[in-house]
């Protein structure tokens, strides 16, 4: 489907949802003709602003006027002075740039929260310092008990090889230890822990994993991937409750911080969900929330039968998809991939079956619920197509409660190009994480040769056919950041500015597509496009206020820039002391 399409679909979208205002879809999107509704004062009114609107109709503004908030008004400064009474606040944006609020479109919010307050490991540079880190956990941590952390990668370390239980043994011997790579999709163990599994030479992969060994003695190394990671994890004590809910206030409080206003939260349960509606409800999260359940599965039904959660507590929270993992991730060797790798004796793994997931696609088309899948291999690109398309002529639109179902692959890192034209085809949208592109430039190569890196992170190849991308972090495997996000998106290179060999830096994208990726692509992604995504009249009043215009500054300097307010629904959930 193209983007003109999309483009009309969305008109005829609007017209039919908001026909009981006033207002028609063209106001809007772009505001009526003077850009002013002075039926009444603001309540808050933002001015002296460098403001994108990521309007056609309205590129720029300085000042925005918010009224229950919702977009009242967009336009200069001297327009917005008859928004203002004595009870207007006004909030002097004293030259910042200013862009719709930002959505990060693929999140992990309680691993986020999770990240801040277990053993952190992100950014080691080498063994010994993983191993610094977990000594000195080891020293504040009673014997026997578990000790889990996340965020290590090999990638850059001297020789860039996994480690193993016995480096963990070394300065952990009586402790149990699991330790998440940034991936998620695999784990070193030590042998404690290996042993509270009954993991040995004997022990056979499980559907969906695998041990990874030493090839002459066969005996585990300690590195789990993918589902071999639950072979120990089924033994690691869960937190506690108050612990859920604090991963997730902390994730929450991060995320606007660092300027995104709502997250898609890519996979959950009903209890994290029932964890998420208590912290709204006791008024202790702003963020948005867009989120799925995993599938298939009792969650997954459960969404089946009782039906999506519709925008609640202010249009802060929305449940209506399904999260399935299809592969495993490339850093760890677990993406399913057409041919072998170049660096290891497998071509990685799907970890769902087509049997299982068909019954549940088809009920999801006919009772309007999304699907989002997890697929990063060449191969499982391809299967995961191959099955939507199945279900897409298995149901008609007739039978369908959402015509347009929005479908997503998520991640797509490595798609055969001439896989790449059947996401327009089909209306499936690209979800992707641009962050991924510059860090996996250091190993992609050697994973997959320069041959398969044609249908790499091909973000600009995917835009030429028409489609939409909507994009996002994949915190806490990555950072999470914005600003390093967009970079990537426009830079294609690393944050010290480095592109290797065969790294396709024409698939870069413009800075205002790039921009769209985070808001009203990202908007779209969720069905929100009505009411979010861009800064016009009637839509709420999310906003980003960045320290530096990053549609002007030189690129290098972009991943400096720093989120200065977020505004969401008009109100001020974050400031820096930047802007005092």
């Amino acid at each position: 489907m193209t983007r003109l399409a999309i483009l009309l679909i969305l008109t005829m979208f609007c017209l039919a949802t908001i026909s009981t205002s006033s207002k028609s879809y063209q106001t809007i999107q772009t505001g009526n003709k003077d850009n002013k509704d002075t039926s009444s004062k603001a309540d808050v009114v933002f001015n002296n602003g460098n403001i994108y609107t990521v309007s056609d109709k309205q590129p720029k503004a300085e000042a925005i006027a918010v009224k229950n908030g919702k977009i009242i008004f967009v336009g200069s400064n001297q327009e917005a002075k008859i928004y203002i009474n004595p009870n207007t606040q006004v909030i002097d944006l004293k030259g910042n740039t200013v862009v719709p609020g930002m959505t990060d479109s693929h999140y992990h919010l309680s691993g986020v929260g999770d990240r801040e307050v277990m053993l952190n490991l992100e950014g080691v540079a080498s063994l010994s310092d993983m191993l610094a880190k977990l000594k000195a956990e080891v020293d504040k941590t009673p014997p026997g008990k578990w000790i889990v952390g996340r965020g290590w990668i090999e990638t850059f370390w001297q020789p860039p090889v996994f480690p193993t239980s016995e480096d963990l043994d070394k300065v952990s011997p009586n402790n149990p230890v699991f330790l998440d790579r940034a991936d998620g999709h695999g784990a070193i163990v030590n042998s404690q822990a290996l042993k509270i599994a009954g993991i040995d030479k004997n022990t056979a992969n499980p559907f969906g994993g695998e041990i990874m060994r030493d090839k002459e003695s066969a005996k585990a190394t300690g590195m789990l991937l993918d589902s071999a990671q639950l072979l120990v994890t089924k033994h690691i004590p869960e937190q506690t409750e108050t612990d859920k809910l604090e991963s997730l206030a902390i994730g929450a409080k991060r995320s606007v911080e660092l300027g995104w206003c709502q997250i898609q939260n890519a996979g959950s349960t009903y209890q994290e969900i029932d964890r998420l509606k208590k912290l709204y409800k006791e008024n202790k999260i702003k963020l948005r929330v867009y989120n799925a359940v995993y599938g298939p599965g009792i969650e997954a039904g459960r969404l089946l039968k009782e039906g999506p959660i519709m925008r609640e507590f202010g249009d802060r929270f929305t449940v209506r998809t399904i999260k399935v993992s299809f592969d495993g991730a490339l850093g760890s060797k677990g993406a399913a991939l057409l041919e072998p790798y170049a660096d290891h004796n497998s071509s990685g793994f799907l970890t769902q079956k087509e049997g299982d997931l068909i019954p549940m696609f088809n009920e999801a088309l006919k009772k309007g619920i999304q699907v989002e899948t997890h697929a990063i291999g060449d191969r499982a690109n391809r299967e995961i197509l191959n099955i939507y398309e199945k279900c897409f002529q298995t149901i008609p639109n007739s039978q369908r409660k959402v015509v347009e179902p929005r479908w997503r692959i998520e991640h797509a890192q490595i798609v055969h190009p001439t896989d790449i034209p059947r996401f327009a085809k089909l209306g499936v949208i690209p979800s992707m994480q641009p962050s991924h592109a510059i860090s996996d430039l250091h190993f992609a190569p050697r994973r997959v040769g320069i041959e398969r890196l044609k249908g790499a992170y091909a973000w600009q190849s995917f835009l030429k056919t028409g489609v939409v991308i909507a994009a996002g972090s994949d915190a806490p495997v990555e950072r999470g950041e914005p600003m390093i996000e967009f970079y990537a998106a426009v830079a294609r290179k690393d944050l010290k500015g480095f592109s290797g060999e065969g790294w396709h830096l024409e698939e870069a994208v413009s800075r205002e597509d790039g921009l769209k990726m985070f808001t009203i692509w990202a908007a779209y992604a969720a069905f929100e496009e009505d009411i979010k995504g861009s800064i016009v009249i009637g839509k709420l009043a999310d906003l980003t206020v960045l320290s530096a215009d990053i549609m002007k500054i030189p690129v290098a300097e972009i991943p400096k820039t720093k989120c200065v307010m977020t505004v969401i629904g008009g109100e001020v959930v974050y400031k820096s002391s930047l802007l005092n």
